[in-house]
């Protein structure tokens, strides 16, 4: 019986700790937005992102999807075309050497409030035996260009394979995923994911994500976001 009373605690000790591990893994702490509402920037200039993936098209693919969440959560975003022939005349097409720019001489050039730096850590389709995916992640860190100040950094990740069951045996799955690596390399999927991971990164409402910017009639409204 002490045996059996013994095991019971050690058991329901295990318990606690796992929905502990568990708890602490899922609840996400609340951003701080202070500096971010003090500063309040209306205009943000979107740099090309630094690409950490293999595909040679995740810079200007994710920095083309950022206009629209942007826009659409109320700042003015400079545009991307533009944006990058203001670049290319002063010298500059590396993504690298552009985000070692100062913010003096951004805000000189370009006069916005503020700069959006986006590192690309993962793009494009991946094959294994059974399965393919294509994932796309970005992180984002937003800086005022008329103080220096970070405002709000985060992260984001889309992928094909959401909300797909690899049902009906392996062989079906061999074909299945074969199958879908060649639609998705063909079809530019990358570009597609990107904008859903872009739209998860730069929304407003978004639990830690960026608040509302002066052209949303959300502005100010800094309550609970959307869920």
């Amino acid at each position: 019986m002490k045996a059996n009373t013994i095991h019971s605690l050690r058991l329901a000790a295990l318990l606690a700790a796992a929905l502990f591990l568990s708890a602490c893994a899922t609840t996400r702490k609340p951003y701080d937005y202070t500096a971010f509402k003090e500063a309040r920037p209306a205009s943000i200039l979107v740099l090309p992102p630094l690409n950490n993936s293999p595909d040679v098209n995740a810079t200007y693919s994710m920095m083309s999807q950022t206009t629209a969440p942007l826009a659409e959560s109320g700042y003015y975003v400079f545009p991307v075309t533009l944006v990058a022939e203001t670049f290319k005349q002063n010298g500059l097409t590396s993504p690298t050497d552009i985000h070692e720019v100062s913010i003096s001489k951004l805000r000189e050039i370009f006069g916005a409030d503020a700069a959006l730096y986006i590192n690309v850590r993962q793009y494009g389709t991946s094959y294994t035996v059974i399965a393919s995916e294509t994932r796309v992640t970005a992180e984002g860190r937003l800086v005022d260009l008329r103080s220096g100040q970070v405002l709000w950094t985060g992260a984001a990740t889309a992928s094909s394979a959401e909300g797909e069951s690899n049902s009906g045996g392996l062989i079906g799955m061999l074909v299945k995923a074969a199958i879908k690596q060649i639609a998705e390399t063909i079809s530019s999927q990358g570009h597609v994911i990107a904008g859903r991971t872009s739209a998860r990164l730069l929304s407003g409402g978004i639990p830690n994500g960026i608040l509302y910017g002066p052209r949303s009639p959300k502005y100010l409204q800094d309550g609970v976001p959307t869920q």
